[in-house]
Formats: structure tokens, C-alpha cells, sequence
């Protein structure tokens, strides 16, 4: 028997707004879509009649069949999820990633770089991919998703031909603090890095780093420092965390007659660390020791202290890198963006003691 079309329990479909609009099939889909020459009016009369209907719109699985697209964009961090989602950088930049994904219909699904999903970036189901910054492991990532034949976009990375970057401005804003630290009249200065190689090795920064390291973050922010303090040392922090910056304050500050005066550290994080150590050891911030972090983001547990830190917009960079995905996909020209961070001065940093 032939179901009557008044069948209450039938899923209201675009052909029964359009018959109810008094429209063509056609000009219902472009007036959901946006994408054609539909009035206002007109328009109008479709989104009134599928209110009526209860009608929600196209079905996004079936929109993302017939583009041959799986309505999914990956993002893919270095470490595992466990520890990125400690870090409140990753997080914002998550964040704004997520404000325009979710907003053009589309999914995020969340790869790491680390052990078995180096398999799962070659394979997985996605339209588009978004490598989130401090990677160790971009070339190899890019190389890989490169045979694919997606939009990569990349927060934070060297040119790289068919690579989008959105970019920050590491070496400039890092060079600033060391300047600041040098007016100050601080000579001996000391960086406690990111990761500079995929093993995360950790221990003085060597005297060859510029030759091995592969992350494009560190690196960056490590030449902004040595364009005012030619030849400054440190420590290569195993991670962006707490403990990192901890453990590299130690091996720096340990030994009172190499100890250095200010310690510039490549994350917030690792800022929180090493004054944890410093305090530990007796030193007072910032009369002892000046410190400067990376990043202005919102730490627990930093009180008394207001850190002097470079305040970056990681938001304003996920939804960069979110608009720039979803316009490739659309098969525009899309042209790199760059952001600055603002200096911001708080009280662990000083003059330099005699």
C-alpha cells in the first residue's frame, strides 16, 4: 500500500519545503546553501515553510557524499592528547579552531603525531589538516599528508611549498625580551627552550643546535635571543610543562658561581618551572633571578608573582587557521597570516644585582 504523503512520522525532506514555498527543488537547495542567486524574499518564504515542516536542512552526511568529502577536518598535535591538553596554549588555539569548524558544519578529529598514529594521519577519514604549532616532526607530517593531495594548513612553521602557514612572530618578540633583559643590565642570560628534536632530548642546548633542531617554534625563539646575547646557553626542556621548566631550572641554577642573572623560558609553563626551582634553591625572583615566559596565558599557582611573559593571540590563530581550511576547501586563494604578541612586564623580572 502507497503511504499517504500527510504520514506524520516521515522525515520532512527539501522537496516537501519547496512544494509548500511554491518553489523549485533547485531554489530551495540554494537558499539553504547560501551559494546561489536567491532573493531575499524568496529566501525567506523557504526557511518560513520548512519551520512549518520541521524541517532542518540538508543532512550534512548526504551534502558531504555528494562533494566526496567526509565533513571532517583533522587537527593534528605532537604529543599525545594527555599532555597537550595541559598546556593552555593548545587549548585556546583548539578553541578558536573549533568556533569556525563548528560553525561551517564541520568536524574536528584530533590525531597525534607520536607511535602508531603516524599511520592513522596517512589514513584517516578527513578533508583538510591543521598541524598545531612547536611541532618537532612538521616535514615528516607534511610529507606524508603531502601524497594526499589535502589543504594543509600549519600554525606556525617555515615555508614549506603546498603548506598554508599562519604565523607568529617567534624570533622578533623573543629578540624584544632579550633586549628588555639587556637594558635591565643583565649580561648573564640563559634560554630554557621547547623541544628541538622528536626524541625531546633534554640537557644543554649544544653549541650546534642550529644545525640539528627541527622544530620551528623553538628555533625561532631561540634566534630572537641570540640576536641580542650571541653564543647564550641553556637548557633544552624535555616538554612545555611545569616539571620541564622545573627540572631545566635546577640544571641551570644550581651552581651558584655559573648561574645566570635572567632565564628566558619558550613557554609559560616552563616560566612557572623554573621559578618553582628557583625557589626551591633559595633564589628570590626577581631580585636574584630575573624571568620572562612565552605565551600570557592564565596559570594556577603563580601567585604572588605576575609573570613578564610575551602574550600571544592563540585564539585569534586557531580561527585563522580554521577560516584559511575552510576556504581552501572551497578551492580560493588564501594568503598566509601573520600575528604579533605584545610584551607584557610583570614583577619577576628586575635590574640586575651587583
Amino acid at each position: 500500500m502507497k503511504p499517504e504523503a500527510s504520514d506524520s512520522h516521515a522525515r520532512p525532506n527539501l522537496a516537501a519545503v519547496a512544494a509548500l514555498a511554491g518553489v523549485s527543488g533547485s531554489t530551495a537547495s540554494l537558499a539553504f546553501s547560501g551559494a546561489g542567486p536567491v532573493s531575499a524574499a524568496t529566501r525567506a518564504k523557504v526557511l518560513a515553510a520548512a519551520e512549518t515542516l520541521g524541517y532542518a536542512g540538508p543532512d550534512p552526511r548526504a551534502q558531504s557524499l555528494r562533494r566526496g568529502r567526509s565533513g571532517v577536518v583533522g587537527v593534528v598535535i605532537e604529543d599525545r592528547l594527555s599532555d597537550a591538553f595541559r598546556d593552555p596554549i593548545n587549548i585556546a588555539m583548539l578553541d578558536g579552531i573549533a568556533d569556525v569548524a563548528g560553525a561551517a558544519g564541520a568536524g574536528l578529529l584530533l590525531l597525534t603525531e607520536t607511535g602508531d598514529n603516524r599511520a592513522t594521519i596517512a589514513s584517516a577519514p578527513m578533508d583538510a589538516v591543521i598541524l598545531v604549532g612547536c611541532s618537532t616532526r612538521l616535514n615528516e607530517t607534511v610529507a606524508t599528508l603531502r601524497q594526499r593531495g589535502m589543504p594543509i594548513v600549519a600554525i606556525e612553521a617555515d615555508d614549506i611549498p603546498g603548506v598554508l602557514a599562519i604565523g607568529l612572530d617567534n624570533r622578533p618578540a623573543s629578540a624584544l625580551a632579550a633586549r628588555y633583559l639587556r637594558e635591565l643590565g643583565h649580561e648573564r642570560v640563559a634560554v630554557v627552550t621547547l623541544p628541538l628534536d622528536p626524541q625531546h632530548t633534554s640537557g644543554p642546548i649544544p653549541a650546534e643546535w642550529e644545525a640539528t633542531a627541527t622544530s620551528y617554534t623553538a628555533i625561532e625563539r631561540l634566534r630572537g635571543v641570540t640576536d641580542v646575547f650571541p653564543g647564550v646557553g641553556g637548557y633544552i626542556a624535555s616538554g612545555s610543562s611545569i616539571e620541564a621548566g622545573r627540572r631545566a631550572g635546577f640544571a641551570l641554577l644550581q651552581h651558584p658561581s655559573a648561574r645566570p642573572t635572567a632565564i628566558i623560558a619558550q613557554s609559560d609553563l616552563l616560566a612557572l618551572g623554573v621559578i618553582r626551582a628557583a625557589e626551591e634553591l633559595g633564589i628570590a625572583v626577581p631580585h636574584d633571578l630575573s624571568v620572562i615566559g612565552f605565551d600570557g596565558v592564565r596559570l594556577d599557582g603563580l601567585e604572588p608573582y605576575e609573570l613578564t611573559t610575551l602574550v600571544q593571540p592563540a585564539v585569534d590563530k586557531g580561527r585563522a587557521a580554521g577560516e584559511a581550511v575552510m576556504r581552501l576547501l572551497e578551492g580560493e586563494d588564501v594568503e598566509p597570516v601573520n600575528f604579533s604578541s605584545v610584551f607584557h612586564v610583570g614583577n619577576t623580572t628586575a635590574p640586575a644585582t651587583p
